[in-house]
């Protein structure tokens, strides 16, 4: 029973385990290709589907993970889109919104929300005006932020 979600998983380059029996891993892309450094990036979700609109029932998970693009500035092809993605420079703190929205949605009642952000172009403060909602636990310091929420 998979009671984990990582929603936009990418590489999943922060799991230990990366193919954890309780998590499933989501993002909206598939992906194989070498860095410029020569290393491999492998972007293999369970299921294709996007952070604004999952196919999960509500209550779903008993943790989620949220760990979305965070940059706004990058080329279409640049290692650094490929690696991260990228957000949609006019509707960002839209697509942030739903997608935390989502994430709530498909997490059960007491469940945790992992929440992970790197300030590289848009501070944490703005962030959190376009979730409208306040974190119980965090780090302050350094460009990435993890934060703790509850539902």
């Amino acid at each position: 029973m998979e009671r984990v979600l990582d929603a936009c998983c990418g590489s999943r380059m922060f799991w230990f385990d990366k193919q954890h029996e309780d998590a499933i891993y989501m993002d909206k892309r598939e992906l194989s290709d070498t860095l410029c450094d020569g290393r491999t990036l492998e972007v293999k979700p369970d299921i294709i589907a996007d952070f604004r609109n999952m196919p999960f029932e509500d209550d779903s998970f008993y943790m989620v993970v949220f760990d979305p693009p965070y940059l706004l500035k990058a080329g279409d092809e640049s290692w650094l889109a490929k690696k991260y993605g990228k957000l949609d420079q006019d509707n960002w703190q839209d697509d942030i919104s739903k997608g935390f929205n989502e994430c709530m949605r498909v997490l059960k009642t007491n469940g945790t929300l992992i929440f992970k952000w790197n300030e590289e172009q848009i501070k944490l403060g703005q962030v959190l005006k376009a979730i409208d909602a306040k974190p119980l636990i965090g780090n302050k310091r350094s460009k990435t932020h993890w934060l703790v929420f509850m539902k």
